[in-house]
């Protein structure tokens, strides 16, 4: 009996620390998104976005990992299990909630187009009729286009939002239509800079740009997207949000 009891406690630690050593495995896309995520010059990815994430999992007390992947392939990747949550700028939308569950939001920012210096302003339906808009595919901002702009401009879509930029900047197309976010650090950069302006913030309709950015989970994971709610309202509580948001931003990123 004393033998069997031992064999027991053994395999109650082993599990104990199996247990432990489990990690919630963050999925991000596979490309740079800044301020959000962006990798350095030695691989390791940095960000808001991944700050964020740091936070949240030492407020869990869980190990976290980064699986990259294609945006266009984060949500089939989530479902076959190849990691744990979508951790890459997502927004809420009812479509998507129809295939997949999401977290609290842990921050919201409108969306904008950006084109060519000395151009026309404006981010209206009638302000950009006639022209091309670059998109990145899979996007909330390419479900707005279908409604609102398809009948008066043409929309020509990216695999990445870098390859739209790269575009607007050569004159391939009029507009970039995307998160304001990443835009504006296009702008501020010196590539950026030198070709492009901001043309204002379209209209919000929250049914299709979301209700805000929340981590994606599998339906039916409700243990962990409790634990990430508590340690996401816990970040904020705590003035780590804050702390983190300074180092990237003048202004909460929270959002309405």
């Amino acid at each position: 009996m004393k033998v069997l009891s031992i064999a027991l406690a053994g395999a109650v630690l082993a599990l104990s620390g199996a247990a432990a050593q489990a990690e919630v495995r963050f999925g991000i896309m596979n490309e740079s998104y800044q301020p959000f995520f962006a990798k350095d010059a030695s691989g390791k990815w940095e960000g808001w976005e991944i700050d964020m994430m740091d936070a949240v999992c030492a407020e869990m007390h869980e190990s976290c990992s980064i699986v990259e992947m294609s945006w266009d392939g984060l949500i089939p990747a989530l479902q076959a299990k190849k990691f744990d949550v979508i951790w890459s700028s997502m927004s809420i939308t009812d479509e998507r909630s129809k295939t997949i569950d999401f977290t609290d939001k842990y921050y919201n920012t409108p969306s904008k187009l950006i084109g060519p210096k000395e151009g026309k302003t404006g981010a209206g339906p009638d302000d950009v009729a006639g022209t091309t808009i670059g998109i990145q595919v899979s996007t909330v901002q390419s479900e707005y286009y279908k409604k609102y702009f398809a009948e008066k401009a043409s929309e020509k879509t990216y695999q990445t939002l870098d390859e739209a930029l790269q575009d607007l900047a050569a004159g391939r197309v009029d507009y970039v239509f995307a998160d304001s976010m990443p835009l504006a650090e296009f702008l501020k950069s010196d590539f950026g800079k030198d070709c492009c302006e901001d043309r204002g913030d379209v209209a919000n309709d929250p049914a299709i740009l979301g209700y805000g950015v929340a981590g994606g989970l599998r339906k039916g994971e409700d243990d962990l997207r409790e634990k990430l709610n508590k340690a996401i309202a816990a970040v904020r509580a705590s003035g780590k949000y804050a702390e983190i948001s300074k180092k990237y931003f003048d202004f909460d990123p929270y959002g309405n």
